[in-house]
């Protein structure tokens, strides 16, 4: 092979290396012939950045949820039908097939077809996801919380111009001046908004010192609410720990928001009438409650003396004995009749006793002993009653009636 004969290119990108590149010329057209490949595709986005130049149309194509976008150009025939609903922040759907611009090294897209999302469709997709996120009892109010009754931080999402954020917190201070407000400002319109909002409110829901959180706007068209029904903003509110005020729309609108928060608020007056208590209705409170408790407490201490005197007034409380009276006189005849009772059971028995000591005297050995009788006992303390109980020698005990004499046996 001839030295100075060029080297030829690797066939796959797989076998490149940095001794054998691609050179860009060679990389491009293939990216771009790839990219020809892929059939045209329906996208849904957001209109921004409309610009008209000839017979084309030239616009970003922003998604609705997150921060992307897709550069699109659109014959401006094709949106002719549209008229001026086709403009910046319109929700659209194009037909566009991607293309690849070598000369650039960027992606577009080349659309033939654009329509409008209509409000029907919009309707039905909130429809449906409000289907899907009862069925997952976001909206129970089992899981909605009570606000506290008397806020010290109060969080609020508001506008970064507009009439929301002053409603919130003039109306707020007129009824508790000591409130304090942590305040973050975003869009709250356009495909900014679902992004702004939901780090907001998940920002707030973070700080230990926010005791509720409020989200605010002043109404606004069917359009301007919409991300307000978007599901990734919605389930954020949803998990959000910190009590949560809605104040989005007007009595008529009703964004799926109003239903996971905690509270529903028709405006941003309503919700700061809702979050903070009035302190003049409070005081009045207080000073009507003590006007009752005194009033309470002196009706009944009027009432206990009332009765009391009614029972002091009483003949039982005013000679408290006359009850024992009775009950004394019995006393003291049960007491005399047991005393004399008690005497002649006495007298007779011992009358009993003393003609029962005469006849124990009169069976008792002793008195025949005092007739000059006498007994004998032997030596082992038996009496003796025959001669044949003795023997000569043995020691008896002769007891007498004053007394008792030994004796000897000399013959039995």
């Amino acid at each position: 092979m001839d030295a100075d004969a060029p080297v030829p290119l690797p066939l796959k990108a797989a076998e490149t290396t940095a001794e054998r590149p691609w050179p860009v010329r060679h990389l491009a057209p293939k990216v771009a012939e790839y990219v020809a490949r892929m059939p045209p595709v329906w996208v849904e986005g957001q209109v921004l950045n409309l610009k008209r130049w000839n017979s084309l149309l030239f616009l970003t194509l922003r998604d609705t949820d997150l921060d992307m976008s897709l550069s699109v150009t659109l014959p401006a025939v094709a949106a002719m039908s549209l008229g001026e609903r086709f403009a910046d922040g319109a929700h659209v759907v194009v037909h566009a097939r991607p293309q690849f611009q070598p000369k650039k090294g960027t992606l577009g897209f080349s659309a033939d077809r654009v329509r409008l999302v209509g409000l029907g469709e919009l309707l039905a997709r909130i429809e449906h996801l409000k289907g899907v996120l009862a069925a997952e009892g976001l909206f129970d109010d089992a899981r909605k919380v009570p606000l506290p009754f008397l806020p010290g931080v109060v969080g609020l999402v508001c506008a970064q111009q507009g009439d929301a954020e002053h409603d919130v917190v003039s109306n707020a201070r007129a009824r508790w001046p000591a409130v304090q407000f942590e305040i973050r400002r975003v869009t709250v319109q356009g495909p900014s908004a679902v992004p702004e909002v939901t780090a907001a409110i998940a920002e707030l829901d973070a700080d230990p010192r926010v005791d509720v959180v409020v989200v605010a706007r002043g109404g606004g068209s069917f359009e301007d609410l919409l991300p307000f029904s978007n599901e990734t903003l919605v389930r954020a509110a949803a998990a959000c720990r910190t009590p949560l005020v809605s104040a989005i729309g007007h009595h008529m609108d009703a964004p799926l928001l109003d239903l996971v928060a905690d509270l529903r608020a028709s405006t941003p007056t309503d919700a700061a009438k809702r979050v903070v208590p009035d302190v003049t209705e409070e005081r009045a409170r207080v000073v009507q409650a003590r006007s009752r408790a005194r009033a309470a407490v002196t009706q009944r201490v009027a009432r206990e003396s009332a009765m009391l005197e009614h029972w002091r007034g009483r003949p039982v409380l005013a000679r408290p004995t006359t009850l024992l009276d009775p009950h004394e006189h019995g006393l003291h005849r049960a007491r005399d009749r047991g005393r004399s009772l008690l005497d002649a059971a006495v007298q007779h028995a011992a009358t009993q006793v003393v003609g029962l000591a005469a006849q124990v005297r009169a069976l008792s050995p002793a008195a025949t002993l005092e007739r000059g009788y006498a007994v004998v006992q032997g030596p082992d303390g038996r009496v003796v009653r025959t001669p044949d109980d003795v023997a000569a020698g043995d020691r008896l005990r002769v007891r007498v009636a004053t007394g008792e004499l030994a004796a000897d046996v000399v013959a039995p």
